[in-house]
């Protein structure tokens, strides 16, 4: 007892010496309650459209579908002409490769639209596009694309009906492999490169798609052409500094609309394009501004 009073006493005697600071200081504020999420915490408005919305997946299988079917039509009647522009035609003056009696081909953009880049746009819509990142997706994104929807069925369908399915993508020759791998593990089967798979560093003409179109129409009757960017039906659209307005008009021309639907088949790719360069104008014509009262 004795002890325990003397313990006692000196625990009090520390306590009324210790600094004035420390003997009064406030307890410490109850931690604020944590802020709600905010817009800038989810993926930017275009990448839930197109890879997370069921309104997206619906377009885009319709599209498939429309592709599948169109495409077993064709055939039934063998076409005069491709649909691949032919050297020089321009969409003013349109012509096209001869078919002859070439075997038919479907030849197709590869990225959103037969596969989703599922795995890098996470990455990339976090921080920013990196070419040294995208680089290591092509060598080692197998099983982390996802095929479209629709698409595994429309490629089936078509070459089940002797219709030879290519792709013609600007990913790197240098990385063809890998781009083998990941259209085989989203379900989509085989591509060879010079075969049934082009990439950009096969000839000379950087990302332009004209030239590799040519060398696969050389070959094929091209039937279908598919893509997510004009670029993927003719460079045309793509002229350096063509100014939005002319590029509108070339899109929607009579030729081009002879051809939407009927031949040539886009998908909706809101991420990115050309577009992205688009002005406030360019959107929004200011003979249409409107003012609220």
């Amino acid at each position: 007892m004795r002890s325990s009073a003397m313990g006692a006493a000196l625990l009090l005697a520390g306590c009324a010496s210790a600094p004035a600071e420390v003997a009064t200081a406030p307890a410490p504020p109850a931690p604020l309650p944590a802020p709600a999420p905010t817009e800038a915490a989810k993926p930017p408005v275009a990448l839930q459209y197109l890879y997370g919305s069921p309104e997206a997946a619906v377009a885009v299988r319709a599209t498939n579908a429309r592709i599948a079917d169109y495409g077993l039509w064709r055939i039934k009647a063998r076409p005069k002409d491709s649909v691949v522009l032919a050297a020089g035609a321009t969409m003013d003056a349109p012509a096209f490769a001869p078919c002859g009696n070439k075997p038919f081909a479907a030849v197709f953009d590869a990225d959103e639209t037969l596969i989703w880049n599922l795995g890098p746009m996470r990455i990339f819509a976090q921080s920013a596009y990196d070419p040294k990142i995208w680089d290591q997706w092509e060598k080692t994104g197998a099983g982390r694309a996802a095929a479209m929807p629709g698409s595994v069925e429309m490629v089936n369908k078509l070459r089940a009906a002797g219709i030879t399915v290519i792709a013609n993508t600007n990913r790197s020759a240098a990385n063809a492999r890998g781009s083998e791998d990941t259209l085989r593990a989203a379900g989509l089967g085989d591509f060879r490169h010079g075969e049934t798979l082009f990439l950009m560093g096969d000839d000379g003409s950087g990302s332009s798609k004209d030239g590799r179109r040519a060398a696969i129409a050389s070959k094929y009757c091209v039937i279908i052409l598919g893509g997510d960017q004009l670029g993927d039906f003719s460079q045309q659209f793509n002229v350096k500094d063509l100014p939005a307005a002319q590029r509108m008009s070339l899109a929607t021309s009579t030729a081009a609309t002879a051809l939407w639907d009927k031949g040539w088949f886009l998908f909706p790719n809101p991420v990115y394009g050309p577009w992205e360069k688009l002005g406030w104008d360019d959107a929004f014509p200011s003979d249409k501004q409107w003012e609220p009262k």
